[in-house]
This record gives structure tokens, sequence and C-alpha cells, in this order.
């Protein structure tokens, strides 16, 4: 006897479907079983689809989908109705799911037997009940999909969004409500699949209304409605507001968090549901978890306007624009949901007519360090109000956040809390004058800020600096000025936009540097730009080198000095001073060299102008007891540039071109500048001299740049 004919004995079919071709194969057994016709065949899953129940048929996608992500057996009980949806009969199927060669992992075949049971009888009808043979698993698997979706939810929307879309095993509700209660009031938190404004007969309902929410919210007991009779029955007063809905059966269960009933949830049915047992039990499992998903949601959007409403009480606004200037601001806190920390910015309207420009960051990314910077800003603004200059306004903080410190040190046990240690902030603080465009600048343990010409090109303006504020109480903050020329922009930044995603001070700016560079006129997408850098979806595609790689606040302050005239290419210019006590300034010089030739066409020049600056200034450090002024200029069209780099001092004393033998350790330096330099020489002036050398850029790659260049009549090289 052949296997067909033994399982069609004992009323059993085989089935296989495809998942990826939409086709079931049946034998004839399993096609009668089906209410089709008694005979082998390949049905398009539509028509075999037709013959369940379609609650069964949307019930059997989580089992199979279950099965195939453990590969296990699916199993489960489905209807088959005829054309007028009658159930006919119930069968039992088991399969499992196998796949194709050379498919992929969304391609499956489920593979099994059809096999009639018992119940219901043909052409009953009752409430509708569980059908899925392995329920227990099905609800299981529900329950912790449903705890992970409410779990993940941060407010209060997004968990009526996620209570919304739960699909229960067997008995998925088409209505949701979820009531608060406020004093002795029933209210609505929120509700799904009603229209806008059925919820107005339940808004602010006494609490002593016969209605099932405001039982459950008075008793805490779940109350289960499996009919339209019971509702009726039971509560004959609110029955007519809730009979236009056209249900079949409710359940409202009560919200219980913390021991206390919050609300309560009501479930509605459009099918007849016997609310079983089991049935019970999963939502009695859903209200629990959906109450403490709404607990932490309500816990979090309070803190979040506390913390909200604190950032806006310690972050101003910009105040009074600046004439001839224009100004740009943002602060991202990343404290870990806190929304508040140590960064800040303000801007400061002095006696003198001038504005201050303050950028900050105390250590730490919690309660205690927005607590610092408060009084630190509040602080600050004391010190420039009463007139004093940025060294001594920086110098009075540094005192005052020192002894803040000590003061929360002495409340401390002695442990070395984290809480009560000494902290530490960074500081740049710049005194803007409109008229001149100068910025008077004192920086205590801050990054430089960053100067963009005219022309874009975005160069680090090295500038004098002191230890952060608070390391020590007597400290000296050296001021640096730096004047914006009419369309030039300059930023000050917190190291939290430098060196988010594992990035060092090189490689952060290196990232930086395309923003910066854009050519945009509008400070307000500018400041936007460069915080996307960091935290937008590029942001993910430029992590730096370091393994640390932690969010950080982020503080942005963009200054613009306004033109009158069409922005045009201006020439490029740097300027600083290398003094003796500080030869370590002669690498600062090359490093901004390098930054001001950034996008020079021939990289072996760079190398060349790099190379006669640094003997430039060391001669001036080696030969003579004064200071070195270095300005280097960059001026013309691109590919058609002059760079001018000069070096100037106070002695009288001309250098002298020399023949250094093979061993000598100086006297090259001239020598070097003839070779290199397209043209150079050497300027007395009224008080000391200025050697200079001059480098045109090439048009093109590979072509000589010395061969094309002009003679000056100047006589050098």
């Amino acid at each position: 006897m052949r296997t067909e004919e033994i399982l069609a004995a004992i009323a059993t079919g085989l089935w296989r479907w495809d998942n990826a071709a939409g086709t079931v194969t049946l034998d004839g057994e399993a096609a009668r079983l089906l209410g089709l016709p008694a005979e082998p065949g390949v049905y398009r899953e539509s028509a075999v689809r037709s013959r369940f129940h379609p609650v069964d048929w949307n019930e059997i996608y989580g089992v199979v989908n279950l099965a195939v992500a453990e590969g296990t057996l699916a199993e489960a009980r489905l209807r088959i109705v005829d054309e007028r949806g009658r159930v006919l009969r119930t069968v039992r199927s088991r399969s499992r799911p196998t796949y194709p060669a050379g498919h992929g992992a969304e391609s499956y075949v489920l593979m099994g037997t059809l096999q009639e049971v018992a119940e219901p009888r043909p052409g009953a009808t009752a409430a509708h009940t569980s059908i899925t043979g392995d329920w227990r698993r099905s609800r299981e698997a529900f329950l912790l999909d449903a705890g992970r979706a409410l779990a993940e939810a941060r407010s209060t929307q997004e968990v009526l969004r996620v209570a919304a879309s739960l699909s229960m095993p067997g008995f998925s509700p088409d209505g949701l409500a979820v009531f608060g209660a406020a004093g002795e009031r029933l209210t609505i938190i929120g509700h799904h699949g009603h229209s806008t404004g059925d919820e107005e007969p339940f808004t602010d309902m006494p609490l002593e209304t016969d209605y099932p929410a405001a039982e459950v919210v008075r008793t805490g007991r779940a109350i289960y409605l499996p009919s339209p009779d019971d509702y009726r029955s039971r509560y004959p007063a609110t029955w007519p507001l809730a009979r236009r809905f056209g249900r079949q059966s409710w359940a409202f269960l009560p919200l219980v968090s913390a021991g206390r009933t919050m609300g309560a949830w009501m479930a509605g049915f459009r099918h007849p549901v016997a609310f079983s047992p089991d049935e019970r039990a999963v939502l009695t499992t859903v209200a629990r978890m959906l109450a403490q998903a709404l607990a932490r949601a309500g816990v979090a959007e309070t803190e979040r306007e506390l913390s909200l409403g604190l950032q806006r009480s310690m972050m101003p606004s910009l105040g009074p624009d600046i004439p001839g200037m224009t100004v740009a601001a943002r602060y991202i806190p990343t404290g870990g949901g806190l929304q508040v920390g140590g960064d800040w910015y303000d801007m400061i309207p002095l006696p003198t007519g001038r504005i201050a420009l303050v950028i900050g960051d105390v250590q730490g990314h919690d309660v205690r360090a927005a607590g610092l910077m408060g009084q630190l800003r509040i602080a600050l603004r004391a010190y420039a109000s009463e007139g004093h200059r940025p060294d001594a306004v920086l110098s009075r903080a540094s005192r005052f956040l020192s002894g803040l410190t000590e003061a929360y040190e002495d409340l401390g046990d002695g442990d070395g809390d984290e809480a009560t240690a000494p902290r530490f902030a960074t500081c740049l603080y710049a005194e803007v004058d409109p008229v001149g465009g100068t910025l008077d600048i004192a920086r205590a343990g801050h990054p430089d800020p960053v100067v963009i010409s005219v022309d874009g090109t975005a160069v680090i303006r090295p500038t004098e600096g002191g230890l952060p504020l608070g390391i020590e109480e007597d400290s000296d903050y050296p001021t640096t000025r730096v004047v914006l020329e009419p369309g030039e922009t300059i930023v000050l930044c917190t190291d939290g936009l430098i060196e988010t995603g594992g990035h060092d001070l090189a490689t952060g700016w290196a990232r930086l540097r395309p923003v910066l560079e854009q050519p945009v006129e509008d400070l307000e997408k500018l400041a936007d730009a460069l915080v996307q850098a960091v935290h937008g979806p590029t942001s993910h595609y430029t992590t730096g080198p370091l393994a640390d790689r932690r969010e950080d606040d982020i503080a942005v302050l963009v200054l613009r000095r306004e033109s009158t005239t069409t922005r045009v290419a201006q020439p490029r210019r740097t300027a600083m001073t290398i003094a003796q006590a500080e030869p370590e300034r002669v690498a600062v010089a090359r490093q901004q060299l390098r930054e001001l030739l950034h996008d020079w066409a021939d990289p072996d020049q760079v190398d060349s102008a790099v190379l006669m600056l640094s003997e430039m200034a060391t001669n001036v450090l080696v030969h003579t007891d004064g200071d070195a002024l270095m300005v280097a200029e960059a001026a013309g069209e691109r590919g058609e540039r002059r760079l001018r780099v000069e070096v100037a001092d106070a002695s009288d004393e001309l250098p002298h071109k020399r023949r250094p033998g093979e061993m000598a350790s100086s006297g090259r330096g001239l020598v070097l500048m003839e070779l290199l330099a397209d043209s150079w020489g050497v300027d007395p002036r009224g008080e000391g001299k200025s050697i200079w050398f001059e480098l045109y850029e090439p048009a093109g790659p590979g072509k000589d740049a010395k061969a094309q260049a002009p003679d000056d009549g100047s006589g050098a090289g």
C-alpha cells in the first residue's frame, strides 16, 4: 500500500506551499479537506486562501514566521469555510520550512500534512476562540515582541502607537483607548480605531459614572464583556455611548504601576471573544507592560521638560544685532538624555559699546556640570559688565571657579566622590569691535578659533592661551588681536564639535574643513551644517582613529563681518609674532603656512615654502636679540596665485650669502632661497629689515613654476 493511500485512510492530506512562487500543491485528500475537488493539483495561493477563515489566515503568518526563524515545526488549527463563509471543518496543519538551493533566506517552502479535527460542527457559529495549535508558543512570541516594542517607546504618543499596532494571537482588537485619572475625573490619554471627536463623551467623566473604565479605575479589577447583552445589562446608563461603535466584545483592564492604579485600558473587538483564561492572561500581561511603558514615558517626558526648561534658562538668546556683523549659534547636548551639560555660549553687551563673545566647556556631562556652567556664565557676565579687559575677565573667572570647586570638595566625604571632585572649565573670551572688525581674544585651554577668508579658505588662527579655568587661582591669560576683514568669518566651538566620533584635533578639523569651506551666505545654514557633519547621517562614515568614540556636548558660535561690496577673491593673509622666548612657535608658523596653502597646486612648492620660512624665522632667533614677525599672503586666482612670505626683525644687520663647507652647520639659508624661491630679497626698513621670498603657482600639474616667474626687477635670486 502506498503512503498516500495510508494517509488518505486516516483522513490526512499532504500539502506543499511555495512562498516564492505563490503556489500550493495538494494531494487529493488535502484538496478534499480544503473544500476543493478531491484530486491532486497545483493551486494559486489566492485560491487556497479563500478556503481559510480570514482571521486564521492572518494568524498563520505569525506561526510560520516563528517556525522559519527558529527552524522548527509550524503547527496551527485552521477553520475551513465555504463560499458563504460558513465553517465546514477544522483542520490541523503540521509543516516544516525548507529552503530551496540558490534562493535567498526569504524564499522557503512549507511541506507538511493536513488532518481533520473534531471541532467545530459543520455550520456551527460560536464566539471566536483561539485556533492556533501551538497557541501558547505563539502567545509567548507575541509577548516578547510587545515587551520589546513597549520598552523602546520614549514618549506617551510612541507607547500609544505601539499599543495600536499590537496584533494579539487569535483575537486582535480593532479599537483601543487608554484612560487616565485626574483627581475624581476620568480622562482620555489616547485612542486608536476611532474618529476625531468620538472621545468627547468620555472626556472628563466623573469616576462615579456607571462606565466600565471608571469602575476599573475605582476598584483596580478588570472587566470583561463578551457580548453586547453583557454590556447592556451591566452598564445600561452608558451602553448607548458604546453601541454606536458596533463592537461585539470589550475588555477593560487596570493600568497598575508601582502598586497604584493609574488608569484603564480598553480593547474593543468587532468579533465575539469568549475571553478564555489564556486570552485573559495575554490581555493582563499586555496591560501590565502598557502601564509600565506609560509610567516610564511620563517620567521621561517630565525630565525632558525640566531639562529643556533648564537649558532654555541657561542658554541665552544672542540678544540684539551687532551693527555690521552677523552671529549664529548652536548648542547640542549629548549628556545621555539629560539634555543639559557643561557647554555654553554667551553674547554680552559691554559698557564701551563693544560686544563680548564667550564660549566654554565645564568638565563633565552631569547636573553638577550644568550647575557650575550656570554659575560661571553669570560670573563672566558680571566681570565683563564691569568693563574689565579679556585677560582680567578670565583671571577673575578662574579664581571664582577655583573657589566654587573648593567649596564642593569641602562638602564631600574625602573619598574622591565624582559629585564633589574639583572641576575645571575651558573658555574663550573675545571682545569684538564692530567698527574696526577686531577681536581681542583671551583663551583658557580652549580650542583655537578658525577664520574663514572671503574666498572660503578656513585656517586655524593660533592665539595666546593659559590654563583652563579653575586649575590655579592666579593664572595669566595673554590677549591676541585678530582682525576680521569685510566678508571674513570666525568660528568658535567647544571640543565636542572636533573630537566627537573618536577624532583628535588634527582629524577633527580635517573632517570639518569641507563644511567650513563651502560657499554659504547664511550663517544659520553654516552652523547647521557643522552640527550635521558630526551628528548627521554622514558622520557615521567619518569616524576618527581613536578608540574612545563617545559623544560630547557641542557649542558653536559663528561671527561674520559683513561686506557692502560684492564678494570677490581677496588675498589670503596670516601673520604671527615669534618671540625669542618661544622658539616652539616656529612649528606653529610652519603649520599655519601649510593651512594657508592647503589647496596650492604644487605640493613641492608648499614644502619649499615651509622650509624657507623655517630658515628665515630660525635665523632671526639665532642671530638677533629681537622677535620675528611673520606675514604670509597668497593673492590671485587659483592656478595663477602668488605667495609672498616676509619675516621682519628689528636688527639692521643684513644677511650675507656664504659658501658653507660640507661639514658646516649653518650658512645655507640664502643658498636654499636662491634655489627654491621664484624671487627673494632683503628690504632695509627704518628700524630693522625684512627678508622675503615669492613663489608662483603653476597653471597646471607638471609645469615648471620657476620658468614662468615674472622678472620683478628686484635683482633677487
